[in-house]
């Protein structure tokens, strides 16, 4: 069964064949994902790995845990299942230049 590994700490220029290939030198890699910002598109420093095995997971963990790739440091453990989120709250806001309600009067 495969297992997903977080990865922290992933440069924002790192791509996802270059962790790929990191980090197949500890095993069969099924999948390796770079999450991205859905507001600049931009990476938010961190991925998911999915490796073969748990016995290929762990070894991951041991080469990749607190070690350079591309200029900075990994954080790298098993992933955890996305906890619920409550849902969010306000939304229809207003804005009315600062706070005046004058209705395109002048402000002086």
């Amino acid at each position: 069964m495969a297992t997903k590994l977080y990865v922290g700490g992933v440069s924002y220029g790192s791509t996802e064949d270059a962790l790929q290939a990191a980090f197949a030198q500890a095993g069969n890699v099924v999948s390796a994902k770079i999450i991205i910002d859905k507001m600049t598109g931009r990476s938010r420093g961190f991925a998911f790995v999915e490796m073969a095995t748990e016995d290929d997971a762990q070894k991951a963990i041991a080469l990749w845990n607190g070690k350079e790739l591309d200029g900075r440091t990994l954080t790298v453990n098993e992933a955890r299942p996305m906890e619920e989120r409550a849902p969010r709250t306000g939304g229809n806001r207003s804005y009315n230049n600062g706070g005046s309600n004058d209705q395109g009067a002048s402000r002086w």
